[in-house]
């Protein structure tokens, strides 16, 4: 796992539990890391606003919430208002690695991440978000049939030691509210996977 020199670390996701299905076992795992969590969506709901303020403190994080829609249509967001409100959100200071959303999502099919990913990859490859590194979260479910789970192609794939896991899903079912029988619950990946992305690419967001 690349994290020599990681101190400072910025997690941008489009909802409060994404940061630790996708990424928890890697911060609980660091508690030296410095970490600052976006979440793009949900802020003016309190009950869920509360929980991510929990969740944070477990991870020993700090973070900022904005509320841009996340209706059941799922209507496109405009892909200015979607990076001035991450802009928004931002710390002053620069960070050692950058970690959002994959290019496609995590499972088939949430528009809302995969609008975060190429904001995020996009604002960084115009310096607008000061990070050396990015990664980005690898998984796949091929097209919802399985959970999804880390993708074996993964540049950096961390196996989580039980107690480890076991924290991070203590979080999700326990701090977040999410019942054992849930899809978040049923979810939550024993082997966290992310890309490094040493020059981004554009991309294009399919919608259905």
């Amino acid at each position: 796992m690349p994290t020599k020199n990681i101190e400072t670390v910025l997690l941008i996701v489009a909802h409060p539990d994404d940061e630790t299905l996708w990424a928890g076992g890697a911060i609980l795992l660091h508690p030296e890391w410095k970490c600052f969590v976006i979440s793009t969506c949900r802020g003016g709901d309190a009950e869920r606003a509360h929980r991510f303020r929990k969740a944070l403190e477990i991870l020993k994080a700090d973070g900022a919430m904005a509320d841009l829609d996340d209706g059941p249509d799922q209507i496109p967001l405009s892909p200015q208002e979607l990076e001035s409100t991450i802009l928004d959100l931002l710390p002053s200071t620069p960070f050692d690695l950058l970690i959002t959303h994959h290019p496609k999502g995590e499972y088939t099919h949430h528009l809302r991440h995969e609008e975060v990913s190429k904001a995020v990859v996009d604002l960084w490859n115009e310096g607008k978000i000061a990070a050396r590194n990015l990664w980005t979260f690898a998984y796949q479910d091929a097209d919802g049939a399985y959970f999804p789970e880390a993708m074996k192609d993964a540049g950096i794939l961390i196996l989580l030691p039980l107690e480890i896991w076991n924290q991070k899903y203590q979080i999700i079912t326990q701090t977040y509210g999410f019942a054992a029988v849930s899809w978040e619950a049923k979810a939550c990946p024993k082997t966290e996977a992310f890309n490094q992305i040493h020059k981004a690419k554009p991309f294009e967001i399919t919608t259905f």
